[in-house]
């Protein structure tokens, strides 16, 4: 079983230069700008690994979003983070690499706040996860024709993190993986 300690956040400005440090549910309250990341894993036939997030979770309990997110502590590299959240909420990891980052901030219904920069990291593997129950309700793959259609039809469903860096992670993930056929 984990043990809940108080976790700490990097502040930062809009430019992504840390600013200082913060207790996490202190920062989500305050609505103070912090440093995150989410992880998007593609299978070799190109559907994404989605996780619903663990029903327990203090906000967006049971969305669907990205493989996965978090934040990195203090003084921890924002890729190294992700490698290690992929193992501690996923039971597994992969090579990754940074697509692009975004800011967004999105108030929720209990006087929580994300104000984040969120640096989106990309992955490709073809390892089932073994799920960490504190941090995952499911998964599941889906490509990304299906997901879209899904999310006009109930966008309540996903996080407002993942619907924000939807069509950005489907540019590139297309453009890494398809060859330029410009010359034809």
């Amino acid at each position: 079983m984990r043990q809940e300690m108080e976790e700490f956040v990097i502040l930062v400005d809009q430019n992504d230069r840390e600013t200082g440090t913060m207790e996490k549910m202190q920062a989500h309250r305050e609505a103070m700008l912090h440093r995150a990341f989410s992880v998007f894993v593609f299978n070799s036939s190109g559907k994404l690994m989605l996780q619903q997030r663990a029903l327990s979770k203090y906000h967006s309990p049971g969305l669907w979003t990205n493989t996965c997110c978090s934040h990195p502590r203090p003084g921890e590299r924002t890729e190294d983070a992700a490698h290690r959240r992929m193992i501690e909420e996923m039971g597994f990891d992969c090579a990754m690499e940074e697509a692009f980052s975004f800011t967004y901030k999105a108030a929720f219904d209990n006087n929580l706040t994300e104000h984040e920069v969120d640096h989106v990291f990309i992955g490709i593997s073809d390892r089932l996860p073994e799920i960490n129950p504190e941090e995952v309700e499911s998964y599941r793959f889906a490509d990304m024709d299906r997901i879209r259609n899904e999310m006009m039809l109930n966008p309540e469903n996903f996080t407002v993190w993942f619907r924000i860096a939807f069509e950005r992670v489907d540019a590139y993930f297309k453009q890494k993986n398809n060859p330029d056929q410009s010359g034809k």
